[in-house]
């Protein structure tokens, strides 16, 4: 099934593929054209994209069964006026028995505090909680990144927590529900 592509009012949100996790294991700045609801795109993809996501990439791509080319709730954010790949955001897998789906986000450094990460996360968020089984969205933040915290305030998440993992340290736990 082809997951339709996302709209704020500068992003375009298209579905992250196979070509476009293949190309960029491949090497760093790149040209790639997408589908689009408005036909071919070419999408510029810069040495930063898709910043801490890469090193899952090898693993999303072996997750895809032959003939599969998107990965299921997985999203590239696209500047509708320049083309230019600044973000990508995601589920972390499936949602839990009691219906909460955790999400993750990123962008690229030289788009921080355009507002562009909280454009995206209230479009995905909203397309999230449209899937049945999911009740809340959740998310984490590291305590020592208030930016990223502050994107999830403007889309109305709220806080809910605190936990400590070894990977990614202290984080502030993310929830929203729908109105």
């Amino acid at each position: 099934m082809r997951v339709p592509a996302l709209f704020t009012s500068r992003l375009l949100l298209l579905p992250l593929t196979r070509a476009v996790m293949t190309r960029r294991l491949q090497g760093d700045a790149f040209t790639l054209t997408l589908n689009s609801p408005h036909g071919p795109l070419e999408v510029r993809f810069g040495p930063e994209w898709p910043g801490d996501p890469l090193p899952m990439f090898p693993g999303l791509l072996a997750q895809l069964t032959p003939g599969q080319e998107e990965v299921p709730g997985a999203f590239i954010a696209v500047t509708r006026d320049t083309g230019e790949a600044v973000g990508q955001l995601g589920v972390k897998g499936p949602p839990d028995a009691a219906g909460e789906q955790e999400i993750g986000y990123g962008f690229n450094p030289a788009v921080w505090g355009h507002g562009y990460a909280t454009e995206a996360v209230q479009a995905f968020t909203a397309h999230v909680q449209t899937q049945s089984a999911v009740r809340v969205v959740t998310a984490g933040t590291a305590v020592t990144n208030p930016a990223s915290a502050r994107v999830l305030e403007k889309a109305g998440f709220q806080e809910i927590g605190r936990t400590f993992t070894e990977e990614d340290g202290e984080l502030r736990l993310w929830a929203h529900r729908p109105e």
